[in-house]
This record gives structure tokens, C-alpha cells and sequence, in this order.
């Protein structure tokens, strides 16, 4: 459970960690059901949260998650206003910052998603048509199809950054681990982190696709990149094993939620980087 703080945005913050992490549970573990023929799908996280509805009191989850997610969207971006994590105003410090509010407006639209499947609204679409149709918006834009390919490799940096991550980096920096817990949670972060690499790899390639044969339904989101994993030689034992990190993801979002170190800012400060943001 997410340690409730006296400062709502800490509470935001710890909730939208949970709901994040439910949601990579949720995708990881349909994913590995597929990998082995014992139903589950490869849709990405939307398709994965219309699997609850035919689950009890799965509207109600719905709503929560959406709730958390809200909260994840609003700690990103208040986050990368403030610097609450310090990340300072240095050009690295600043790419952090930049990529934590772009996913930050990222998970508001998966919020809105939930909300309207809880509401009996529909899912607004799959991942990847959602990937097509903004990668097109772009690319009609001055200069389209080089922004495309720029974030393409933005994304596909971000998954090298992941995977590096996952093979020596501090998976746990930013926690405040029990000794007994230590390595089990190491674990899980070093797993959770390279499967996510792996699916922000192949996202930023087909986005780089995307750009250089100006097509924009080359673009494809998280399942895309989790069906393309499965229609390789040996598929099923690629998309069993970036399913099973991403399901260890799920678990070490929940573990962020209890154990990750938030310096949240408070709700005046928090109200002064929004009307500085207008």
C-alpha cells in the first residue's frame, strides 16, 4: 500500500506510482499468457485495462486507476516544474525533466482512457492507431517527418538509457529499501527496466520508419512493439521474456509507491509552477 503523507502531492505522487505499476502488472502478465497459448493478448495497456471490465467490481478498479493515474500525470509535471527531484537545470537535467512532463501527458491520456471504459464510453482506440494518428498530425507539420524521426530517436535513446539502466546502473537510487528487501527488489528493477528498453527501442525505431518513409502507419505504441517481439523466430520466448520484465515493473511500481524518496513541493509552490506553466 502507498504511504499516505500529510502533503497531498506526495500522497498524488505515491498513488499514481501504484496505479502506474498496476497497469505494467496488468500488460506483462496478459502478454505472458499469450507468449504461451493460454489466452491473455499483446494489445498494450489499453486493451489490457478493458480486460477488467469483465472482472468483479471491474469498473470500480477502472475508476482507481484512472484516479492513481491522474495523480502519476499531475506529480510528473509538477515534478519537471519545480525540480523536485533535483535533477537540476544543467542540459541533462533538463532532458529529464522535459521527458518526465511529455510522460506525464502520456499517462493523462491513459487515465481518460480508463475513465471512459469505466463510464461505458469506449477506450478512445488502440495504442498504436493513438501512435499513428499523432505521428500523422506531425508529420503534416513544417519540418514533419524530421520532428518524426527526432523523437523516434529521443525514444529510442530513452530505451538504450533503460537498458544501460538495467545492466550496471542504480536501479534502486532513488528508494529507501529495508536491508532485507534489498536484493529481491534490485531484481525486479533491473528486469523491469530492460524489458522497457526493449519495447522503447522498437517504438523508437518504428517511429524512425515512420519518418523515413513518411508513412505514419509504420508508428506503433506498446502492443505493437510487444506483436512484433512474438512474430520473430522464436517469438514466443522473446515476448515471454519482456513480458515477465515488464510484470516485474508492475511489482517495482508498487514498491516505488511504498519506498520511493518524494520530495514533494507543497500546494503553494505546487500552484505557482502551474500559473508560471499558463
Amino acid at each position: 500500500m502507498p504511504h499516505v503523507s500529510r502533503n497531498p502531492v506526495e500522497t498524488l505522487a505515491r498513488f499514481g506510482y501504484g496505479a502506474r505499476g498496476v497497469v505494467y502488472g496488468l500488460v506483462g502478465g496478459l502478454a505472458l499468457l499469450a507468449a504461451f497459448g493460454s489466452g491473455g493478448q499483446t494489445g498494450g495497456s489499453r486493451s489490457a485495462l478493458q480486460t477488467l471490465l469483465s472482472q468483479s467490481f471491474g469498473k470500480v478498479w477502472l475508476v482507481l486507476i484512472a484516479l492513481g493515474l491522474f495523480g502519476f500525470c499531475a506529480w510528473r509535471i509538477l515534478e519537471a516544474l519545480t525540480d523536485a527531484d533535483h535533477r537540476g537545470s544543467d542540459v541533462k537535467g533538463l532532458g529529464i525533466r522535459a521527458a518526465h512532463m511529455f510522460s506525464g501527458v502520456i499517462y493523462a491520456g491513459l487515465a481518460l482512457s480508463a475513465l471512459n471504459l469505466a463510464l461505458g464510453r469506449g477506450s478512445g482506440g488502440s495504442e498504436d492507431q493513438a501512435a499513428r494518428d499523432w505521428t500523422a498530425w506531425l508529420m503534416s507539420q513544417p519540418f514533419g517527418q524530421w520532428l518524426v524521426g527526432l523523437v523516434g530517436l529521443a525514444v529510442a535513446g530513452a530505451g538504450l538509457a533503460f537498458i544501460v539502466k538495467a545492466w550496471r546502473g542504480n536501479v534502486t537510487e532513488r528508494l529507501s529499501l529495508p536491508a532485507d528487501k534489498r536484493d529481491w527488489i534490485v531484481a525486479l528493477g533491473r528486469m523491469g527496466f530492460a524489458a522497457r528498453g526493449i519495447v522503447f527501442l522498437l517504438i523508437g525505431g518504428f517511429l524512425v520508419l515512420a519518418a523515413l518513409h513518411a508513412s505514419s502507419t509504420e508508428a506503433h505504441g506498446l502492443g505493437g512493439a510487444l506483436q512484433a517481439l512474438q512474430q520473430q523466430p522464436y517469438g514466443w520466448v522473446l515476448l515471454a521474456l519482456t513480458a515477465l520484465g515488464l510484470f516485474a515493473f508492475g511489482l517495482f511500481g508498487l514498491v516505488q509507491a511504498r519506498y520511493r524518496h518524494i520530495d514533494a513541493p507543497d500546494l503553494d509552490d505546487a500552484k505557482a509552477a502551474v500559473a508560471r506553466m499558463g
